[in-house]
C-alpha cells in the first residue's frame, strides 16, 4: 500500500490527510472501471492511436490516476517505451519509466518534457498540464509522433478545450493534435448483499432534472446496510464518464475558435453521453443510488 500524507497547521493543532493507494485498485482492467460500451470503444481508440493528445479531466479524487495507469498498463509491452512525468509518482510500476517533478532543482513538467523526447518515448503521460510551457511541449510531442496522456482540472470534458485556449495554445494547434477529452467522477456502488429495490418518486426525479414524466414508473435501488458493507449500504466505487473524440466536424469547429456550447451541442449529436446521463444510466441499472447521483453531478444545482 502506498500512502501519501499531507499535513497543515490549524487553529487547534495539526490536520492530516492520508491518501491510501492500493496497487490492486489503481491498476485495473480498463473494461472494469465503469465505461459504457460506446465510451470503452472510444477510449480504446485513443489508446491505439499512434500520436496525439488525450486529456482526462475532473477534480482531485475523481479517479483520473486509476484511469491513466490502467490504460498505460494495458498498452505496456517490452516494445513500447512509456515515460511518465508525475508530481509525485503515484504508484511505481516496473513497466513504466517514471520521473518525479522536483521544482527546487528545476525538474519541472516543462523542463523534463524538453529532454525526454531525446529518450525516444512512444507514449508520454504528463501528470497535469498547468501552464503554457507544459501545454506547448505536449503539443510538440504529439506533433512529432508521440501519444500523450495528461490531465486538466475542469468541470467537464468540453471545458478542457477552453482551458487549453486559456493556457495560450492556438485553436488550430489544439484541433490538429487533440484526439479527444474525457471527464470523470466516482460514485459509490450499492452493496450487492443488501441491495433492495423501491419505487422512485417521479415528482422528485423530475424536479431534479431527470428525464421522467409524472406517469412513469421507475425502479431505483439502495443498500439497507449489512455486515458486508459495515452498515453503509455501499461497497466499492465506480466511474461515471463523459468522453468524446475530435471528429472532423469538431476539429473544424475548434480550429475556428467555436464556443464551448456549440462544441458541446455537436459532441452530443455525435453520441457523447454527459456525466449526468451516464450517472442516470448507472442509477437505473442498480449500480448506484439517487443520493450519489445528486451528490456527484450536482443535478439540483
Amino acid at each position: 500500500m502506498e500512502i501519501r500524507v499531507s499535513t497543515v497547521p490549524v487553529s487547534f493543532g495539526e490536520k492530516m490527510v492520508m491518501r491510501l493507494l492500493d496497487p490492486t485498485m489503481i491498476f485495473q482492467e480498463i473494461g472494469q472501471i465503469g465505461f459504457s460500451e460506446r465510451d470503452l470503444k472510444v477510449f480504446k481508440s485513443f489508446m491505439r492511436a499512434p500520436n496525439g493528445i488525450v486529456l482526462v479531466t475532473g477534480p482531485t479524487g475523481s479517479g483520473k490516476s486509476t484511469t491513466l495507469y490502467s490504460a498505460l498498463k494495458e498498452i505496456a509491452t517490452p516494445d513500447i517505451n512509456i515515460t511518465t512525468v508525475e508530481d509525485p509518482v503515484e504508484m511505481v510500476h516496473e513497466e513504466f519509466n517514471q520521473i518525479a517533478v522536483q521544482p527546487l532543482i528545476d525538474i519541472t513538467f516543462s523542463t523534463i518534457l524538453r529532454n525526454i523526447l531525446r529518450q525516444d518515448p512512444d507514449v508520454i503521460m504528463i501528470g497535469e498540464i498547468r501552464d503554457h510551457e507544459t501545454a506547448a511541449h505536449a503539443v510538440q510531442a504529439a506533433m512529432t509522433g508521440h501519444l500523450v496522456f495528461s490531465t486538466l482540472h475542469t468541470n467537464d470534458a468540453i471545458l478542457a478545450i477552453d482551458r487549453l485556449r486559456d493556457l495560450g495554445l492556438q485553436p488550430f494547434m489544439i484541433a490538429s493534435t487533440l484526439l479527444g477529452c474525457m471527464a470523470q467522477r466516482l460514485v459509490k456502488k450499492i452493496c450487492p448483499v443488501c441491495r433492495k429495490s423501491y419505487q422512485g418518486d417521479m415528482a422528485t426525479l423530475a424536479a431534479a432534472g431527470f428525464p421522467v414524466q409524472a406517469r412513469d414508473e421507475i425502479i431505483l435501488y439502495r443498500g439497507e446496510g449489512c455486515r458486508e458493507c459495515r452498515g453503509t449500504g455501499y461497497k466499492g466505487r465506480c466511474g461515471i464518464f463523459e468522453i468524446f473524440p475530435l471528429s472532423p466536424g469538431l476539429q473544424k469547429m475548434v480550429a475556428a475558435g467555436g464556443h464551448s456550447h456549440e462544441i458541446r451541442e455537436l459532441a452530443r449529436k455525435e453520441g457523447m453521453t454527459t456525466l449526468r446521463q451516464d450517472a442516470w444510466s448507472k442509477m437505473i441499472s442498480g449500480i448506484t443510488t439517487l443520493d450519489e447521483v445528486l451528490r456527484v453531478t450536482n443535478v439540483n444545482g
